[in-house]
């Protein structure tokens, strides 16, 4: 399996969108037409026609924006899933019953979140006698002893 590069032009297209929406330059670019149309509302008697101009352009590219987005998110939020289905597919020990999670109904992503919400809770009560929450032992920053005072130079 070898990574490739998107040849779609939609989804080519929608990823430079969404980056191109998400950077300093259109915002002022948005700030300027902002501007541009509010400078011009003295020359247009703030008519009618000048508002419906700004909010027919917004509406526009609002709604136009909320589908490049949106195919954006959805194929990030893909990448995340695979690669966190990849960690535990290969970390010893892990339930490989959860990958695909995602895919189950409300009910029973209900009831798993509820047995890991127990697991929690029995852990932070174990932190709370001041034993481990895990088999791993803790690390200790540099130049304290064992019993947490500083070592002497």
């Amino acid at each position: 399996m070898s990574p490739t590069r998107p040849h779609r032009w939609f989804t080519r297209f929608a990823q430079w969108t969404a980056r191109s929406a998400g950077r300093p330059a259109a915002f002022a670019v948005a700030v300027g037409v902002v501007a541009v149309w509010a400078i011009t509302g003295p020359l247009f008697g703030f008519s009618d026609t000048w508002q419906l101009v700004i909010n027919t352009g917004t509406t526009i590219v609002t709604f136009l924006m909320v589908f490049l987005i949106q195919n954006t998110q959805n194929r990030d939020s893909e990448a995340i899933q695979v690669k966190l289905d990849e960690l535990i597919r290969v970390t010893n020990g892990a339930h490989v019953a959860l990958l695909d999670l995602e895919q189950l109904e409300a009910q029973e992503l209900d009831e798993i979140r509820s047995e890991y919400e127990q697991l929690a809770k029995r852990a932070r009560e174990a932190l709370r006698h001041g034993k481990s929450d895990t088999n791993v032992p803790k690390v200790r920053p540099r130049g304290k002893k064992q019993s947490g005072k500083p070592k002497e130079k």
